[in-house]
């Protein structure tokens, strides 16, 4: 029956010539969807009225930022970093601090000899003593270390980005990757020793 110069299909009809028709390649090969049905499918409440469905619809969306920032910690995706070490900075940062050597980084595992060695200490009284000193003259020695890493570090930032361009808190940001071993860094060291940034 035509009606305004159009033919009345049946449903029959319609699904028999999509069936009859074979599949092209590069082509949709199917019916193209109302506009009603789309808009339907789009619709969403703009609060979500059941708080189980919510709870896991957010429980969702957390797991999955989780694993893109876990991915970015481990291949430097900035885009997905965490915002604590996301900008050019704070890359220029730790990469200036992954080139070079720290005595930062010895401090954990000789630390753990140190208390070591406490276990054996009581049957000798005078090593206390020694055992001390020589941590102490680490830490100093660390923390002249950081002090001469911050300082030419500071320099560089201040040519490459300008002076208001530091943003606070990078003495520390610095000072805390250095102490850690490279290995656990996160994150993870992009560049070999010795390869300053430029």
């Amino acid at each position: 029956m035509a009606v305004f110069g159009r033919k009345d299909k049946s449903l029959n009809e319609e699904q028999a010539a999509t069936v009859g028709a074979p599949p092209r390649p590069g082509a949709k090969n199917r019916p193209t969807p109302k506009r009603r049905e789309q808009e339907a499918a789009r619709k969403q409440p703009l609060v979500v009225t059941d708080r189980k469905v919510a709870r896991d619809s957010d429980k969702l969306k957390r797991r999955e930022q989780q694993a893109l920032q876990r991915q970015a910690l481990l291949t430097g995706d900035e885009k997905n970093l965490p915002a604590r070490d996301r900008g050019p900075v704070r890359r220029y940062v730790r990469e200036f601090v992954d080139a070079r050597r720290n005595l930062g980084e010895l401090m954990l595992p000789i630390m753990l000899l140190v208390l070591a060695l406490t276990f054996i200490a009581p049957k000798f009284p005078a090593a206390y003593t020694l055992i001390f000193a020589a941590v102490y003259g680490l830490i100093g020695l660390a923390a002249i270390d950081l002090f001469l890493m911050w300082r030419k570090l500071k320099g560089q930032l201040v040519t490459k980005f300008g002076a208001g361009q530091i943003p606070r808190g990078m003495p520390m940001y610095a000072v805390m990757r250095a102490f850690q071993m490279r290995r656990t860094r996160m994150p993870r060291p992009q560049n070999k020793r010795g390869e300053y940034p430029s």
